[in-house]
């Protein structure tokens, strides 16, 4: 099957998983002139669905539109978006400033990943979800991260990292939290899913936005970064805003 139909298909697949949960995406546009990050929150509970994405600069916050309904706000609020110079870092949870810190110290990604584990969130034990683009590389590779429990036990942290050294115009690799609903909720599995990346901010937000649960969507962000001037874009879809 070629490249283009696999991404294609797994497209299809993200649309049919009633939960994959918290998701990310990396890649290249079609035309090779910008990098994407694409990252969203779905929620089946109150306290997950009261929750927005906020832009903050160059940075995304998750917040609570009511902090009364946030029993436990380490898990729910947190930057999912930072950059530390030329890297822009996209993550599911309070990670994002672990990884932050150990770039500007000088040390890598996966160091960063390997003093962290899955959320301490009984019995689903969330996978920690990471990824992160470095807009001097000239080949535009990218690299994902997922900590995960094995198998829901929480005496065993399983680490997968993944590297792409070459970006390919028109292709991302997608991970997310959940291969699908239950209880407890079942883990990714296996490497992330090729998909498909658009030329304009815009489409891909509305794109991956129609692909998620429409009871369970809580918001989208997608970030475009110039590959030649290194400068970056937002956008952000909430369904507070857009009316679910």
């Amino acid at each position: 099957m070629r490249t283009d139909d696999v991404a294609a298909a797994n497209m299809r697949r993200l649309g049919e998983n009633a939960y994959p949960g918290r998701g990310i995406v990396l890649g290249l546009t079609p035309d090779g002139r910008h990098l994407v990050q694409v990252y969203w929150i779905m929620g089946r509970s109150p306290a997950s669905q009261n929750r927005v994405l906020m832009r903050e600069g160059e940075a995304v916050k998750s917040e609570s539109l009511d902090p009364a309904l946030v029993p436990n706000p380490a898990l729910l609020i947190y930057y999912p978006v930072r950059r530390a110079g030329t890297y822009h870092v996209v993550t599911n949870g309070d990670q994002t400033e672990t990884i932050v810190d150990a770039l500007g110290r000088g040390q890598g990604f996966e160091d960063a990943l390997r003093t962290r584990e899955f959320e301490p969130d009984p019995p689903h034990y969330t996978p920690r979800i990471s990824g992160l683009i470095d807009a001097a590389d000239p080949r535009h590779g990218y690299r994902l991260a997922i900590l995960k429990s094995l198998l829901h036990d929480p005496a065993h942290c399983v680490r997968h990292f993944y590297t792409y050294e070459r970006a390919r115009p028109g292709l991302g690799h997608c991970v997310t939290t959940y291969a699908g609903d239950g209880n407890p909720l079942p883990s990714f599995e296996g490497e992330p899913w090729p998909v498909r990346t658009f030329d304009a901010p815009g489409e891909t937000a509305e794109r991956y936005w129609s692909l998620l649960h429409p009871d369970r969507r809580v918001g989208l962000m997608v970030k475009f970064v110039d590959v030649r001037t290194g400068g970056s874009s937002l956008q952000i879809i909430n369904r507070h805003e857009a009316g679910a």
